[in-house]
């Protein structure tokens, strides 16, 4: 037996390295990349609007941008502080997202490809 091949249970022998080629076409694995994609995907197009709006208004808003909110704080400043706080929420929302959806099934896959050995 080859250091790709299988045992008829479908798991790598141990020791071997599994076939990386095979790895990616499985169902468990399609599915892993397919729930990562389904969050960054969208998740970087949505923050990538509002960057754009964000630098769009601060270069043909001028007014709009520097209209006073209270005391030297503009519009401006607030959406330029919303960056950071935009940038900390998807953190935060990718860390759930990554615990609650891609952790487990991408522990299982590859305790099932290290034959338990993890």
């Amino acid at each position: 037996m080859s250091t790709t091949e299988n045992t008829s249970d479908g798991t790598t022998p141990a020791g071997a390295a599994p076939d990386w080629v095979e790895v990616q076409s499985r169902p468990e694995f399609v599915e892993l990349r397919r729930r990562l994609r389904g969050f960054v995907f969208p998740m970087a197009g949505l923050f990538l609007a509002w960057y754009l709006a964000y630098v769009l208004l601060a270069d043909y808003a001028h007014d709009f941008m520097s209209t006073k909110v209270f005391g030297n704080v503009n519009v401006g400043l607030i959406f330029g502080l919303l960056q950071f706080v935009s940038t900390f929420a998807i953190t935060t929302l990718y860390v759930r997202h990554a615990t609650k959806n891609l952790d487990p099934r991408a522990e299982a896959l590859r305790d099932e490809l290290e034959g338990g050995r993890a």
